[in-house]
This record gives structure tokens, C-alpha cells and sequence, in this order.
């Protein structure tokens, strides 16, 4: 049978903050079968995994030191009684953050630090975790995980940092046995869009050329952006999106750069799906184009979808009325 301690919540020691560490008792160790360097789960509202590491000899049997991510995580503040049990951790494939707080300048480089600063922190989806960085704390939320299960970030773990416009939808709770009336289109979707991205060696094997891109239509509120969660929840897919008016910009080549570093991301990240929604705004038909900021970005939009590499492994929705 699992054991489980309840322990009563502190502050963790000012050098553990930020860094997963969980202290509690060499007894309580004891009674849960693991040492230092191991790994627990703790359950209130919420849940967190984290490091163990032992607390002073002298200190009560029946306390656990939390930092302040952890306490938010898991709903709690000092003297709450909380649950304990021994994990395994895994090291995370790839994890995807979203930015509480908007960010300006999400490229390689500011993923490269996040990423170094998170080195060996357990984590699991859902959790929020604070970075101080440049003089100011910076709050991401675990989107997704690969495996789903509890995690470290490695030195291996790809990681990406989903932009305001390009935040990842995947939602867990959304299938397509959650969609009703749109038996036909879920079955094209499927087709052309699912199978191309979990069996692209089936498709080059019998030389067939999965399609680049998908056009939905219809009036609003039919289901578009639903049965586009739906299909990149059940492919497994990372899923961009991009609102057409949103990425339109003032400034000159700025709409043509945010196309760009999408279009970076999602082959950075195949199997991958960029879904465009309000499609017309950004790609009208070229006779209705008349000013020379909309002539750019139709053309950059049209060279990124030709010039997308591994077919298949990158796939375009767009959604119009």
C-alpha cells in the first residue's frame, strides 16, 4: 500500500526558494521509504512534485517547507496540512509555458535562458512557476508536458515559450466525441489533417503528398476553432494560433516578422499545426489587395506555406466567415 504523511506547511529556507526543493523531517523520510535527492508528490488543492532534502534535526517531525510557487500551486498558506508521498520523476521530452503577463520579444535566445534557469525543476502541467530575471519576476504556466506525468526539465527537454499570438490551445478536456452535428467534417479533418501527422512514414510510403492546408468555413459560432482543438489534442500535435487582425502591425515588416517566427516555431516543433483564424483579414483575394503593407504580408504568408518543409509535418487551418 502507497504511504502518505500529512504535514503542516512553512516557508521554505530563503536558499531553497526557486529551486524545487521540499524539506521535510529524516523520520518522515523514514516512514515513506526515501532518502535525500528523492522525489514527492504533495496534494491539497492543487499538486507539486519536488526534490527532498532534509530539515534541521531540531525542528517539529510534522512540517514541510514550501517556496511561494509551490504554496500557489497547491492553494495553501503557512500552517495548512498538506499530504505526502513518495514519486518518480521523469525527465520532461518537451514542455510548453505561456506567460502570464504579456511578453514582448519571445525569440531562441529568451527561450535559451528560461530554459538554463529552469534546469532540473520539477514541474507538472498546470503548475505555475516564477523566474526572476533581469530585476523582475516573470510567472510562465506549464501548458503541456511530454510525457504527461510528473517531470524534470533536463538539458535535453526542448522548451517552448507560447507568445500572446501564437499561445498554444490544446485542451485536454475538448475531443471530438465532445463535438456534435459535425460528423462529416470530422471525418475529412481526420483525413486529411490527423493521419498525415501521426503516420507521415505510411503516407511517404506510398508516395502520397498530405495536403498543406485546410480551409474551414462557415458563420460564427459553427464550430471552426473547436474542431481545431479537437484535432490537435487527438494528433498530438503542437498547436499555433494566429488571429488575423491581431498580427497586422504599424510598423513596417513587423505583421511579415511575427508570420515568420510562428512559421519558426511550428517547424522547430513538428508534427505541428499553425491554425490562422479570420483568415481574410490577413490574406484577402490579391485583386481586393490595394495597400503595399497588405501586398506583404499575403506574399510573406503564401512563401511561408510553399516553402514548408516535410510535408505533412506542418499543417495550416485556416477559419474564415
Amino acid at each position: 500500500m502507497e504511504k502518505k504523511v500529512e504535514l503542516r506547511v512553512r516557508d521554505a529556507y530563503p536558499r531553497d526558494i526557486d529551486r524545487g526543493i521540499i524539506r521535510i523531517h529524516r523520520l518522515v523520510m523514514e516512514k515513506l521509504g526515501i532518502k535525500e535527492r528523492s522525489s514527492v508528490l504533495v496534494e491539497k488543492k492543487g499538486r507539486i512534485v519536488g526534490w527532498v532534502a532534509s530539515l534541521a534535526m531540531e525542528e517539529p517531525e510534522d512540517i514541510i517547507r514550501l517556496d511561494d510557487d509551490m504554496k500557489r500551486n497547491l492553494g495553501v498558506s503557512n500552517n495548512d496540512i498538506v499530504s505526502v508521498r513518495a514519486i518518480r520523476l521523469f525527465p520532461a521530452k518537451k514542455i510548453v509555458l505561456v506567460p502570464l503577463d504579456r511578453i514582448e520579444n519571445i525569440d531562441r535566445n529568451f527561450e535559451n535562458t528560461i530554459h538554463n534557469r529552469l534546469i532540473n525543476r520539477p514541474l507538472l502541467r498546470g503548475n505555475i512557476v516564477s523566474i526572476k530575471l533581469f530585476g523582475a519576476s516573470i510567472s510562465l504556466r506549464v501548458k503541456k508536458i511530454s510525457p504527461d506525468s510528473p517531470v524534470y526539465i533536463s538539458e535535453t527537454t526542448k522548451l517552448v515559450i507560447a507568445s500572446d499570438l501564437s499561445e498554444h490551445l490544446e485542451d485536454a478536456e475538448i475531443r471530438y466525441e465532445d463535438i456534435g452535428g459535425l460528423e462529416k467534417e470530422i471525418e475529412k479533418i481526420r483525413e486529411m489533417v490527423e493521419l498525415p501527422l501521426r503516420f507521415p512514414k505510411i503516407f511517404r510510403h506510398l508516395g502520397i503528398d498530405p495536403p498543406k492546408g485546410v480551409l474551414l468555413h462557415g458563420p460564427p459560432g459553427c464550430g471552426k476553432t473547436l474542431l481545431a482543438k479537437a484535432v490537435a489534442n487527438e494528433s498530438e500535435a503542437s498547436f499555433f494560433a494566429i488571429n488575423g487582425p491581431e498580427i497586422t502591425s504599424k510598423y513596417y515588416g513587423e505583421s511579415e516578422a511575427k508570420l515568420r517566427e510562428i512559421f519558426r516555431k511550428a517547424e522547430e516543433n513538428a508534427p505541428s499545426i499553425i491554425f490562422i483564424d479570420e483568415l481574410d483579414s490577413i490574406a484577402p483575394k490579391r485583386e481586393d489587395v490595394s495597400g503595399e503593407a497588405e501586398k506583404r504580408v499575403v506574399a510573406q504568408l503564401l512563401t511561408l506555406m510553399d516553402g514548408l518543409k516535410g510535408r505533412g509535418q506542418v499543417i495550416v487551418i485556416g477559419a474564415t466567415n
